[in-house]
């Protein structure tokens, strides 16, 4: 019975988020709209450019001319879930500026709570483009069912992933923004150097050591990997480091984030208002 009642309300919790977070998202349409769009314009020019590049040079590692369109949908994908990691620091700076954050905080709340309601009502808004981006690369480059369920799994670590990320830049926008700055351009080179709109073999040899150190660059590429050779045995087995690398991230990183939230809020509070 005290399960069920702490189930309950770890439930009411989170769907009380998630109501409010979407009609906060939906309330301010035009920048939902652009939110959409940016993606998009973030893989034309890798393919204006790799176009280009693949009538002097045939191949790129896996990638050719006729397979680099599904590394551009299933890159636009994953800038639709990056957007996570902006969406925490916007909805606190909006509480924080509202003045409630505080009593969001100080409230019996669980921040696995905050965590999936704001996560939830992200993957709720981006559902539309993200399923026609999958059907888009799906009808370019069929694979099977069961490959495909993989890849939604896949893609739901990667939310976390972002999720995790995101709940830490949230709390430093709300207790120490030039830290949230730091961070956030620190994190802006750690994706440059994740390889998701340009293959790997492109870069120099010296960045592609940089790269190898990067656990994001493992976390994407296992995903272009598992659609192209559609054998998920297969890709476990030939690439088993990089699952490893995405299991154990995408377990951590949320853990990370909530306990990260926790330190910083209670060392600095609520800063700014």
């Amino acid at each position: 019975m005290k399960i069920y009642k702490i189930i309950k309300n770890n439930l009411s919790q989170i769907i009380a988020l998630i109501e409010k977070n979407l009609k906060l998202s939906i309330r301010f349409k035009f920048n939902l709209i652009l939110s959409l769009i940016n993606p998009l314009v973030m893989i034309l020019m890798p393919l204006i450019i790799m176009n280009k590049l693949f009538e002097f040079n045939t191949q790129f590692g896996t990638w050719t001319k006729e397979n680099f369109m599904v590394y551009q949908f299933l890159a636009y994908n994953i800038f639709l879930l990056m957007g996570l990691t902006d969406t925490f620091g916007a909805q606190f700076a909006q509480e924080k500026y509202w003045k409630t954050l505080q009593a969001l905080i100080i409230a019996p709340f669980n921040r696995f709570n905050l965590l999936f309601g704001i996560f939830i009502p992200h993957i709720i808004i981006i559902s539309i483009p993200f399923t026609i981006f999958l059907i888009l690369t799906y009808i370019y480059y069929p694979i099977s069912f069961i490959t495909l369920i993989f890849i939604i799994f896949i893609y739901f670590l990667i939310a976390l992933i972002f999720s995790g990320i995101g709940l830490i830049l949230g709390i430093f926008i709300v207790s120490n923004e030039n830290a949230f700055y730091v961070l956030k351009f620190s994190l802006n080179i750690v994706f440059w150097l994740s390889c998701i709109s340009y293959p790997f073999q492109l870069f120099p040899s010296f960045i592609q050591q940089i790269i190898n150190l990067n656990p994001l660059y493992y976390v994407f590429e296992i995903l272009r990997l598992t659609w192209i050779e559609d054998d998920i045995v297969f890709s476990i087995t030939s690439h088993a480091f990089h699952f490893y690398v995405l299991i154990i991230i995408s377990t951590l990183l949320p853990c990370i984030g909530v306990y990260i939230f926790n330190i910083i809020y209670k060392k600095y509070g609520i800063v700014g208002y």
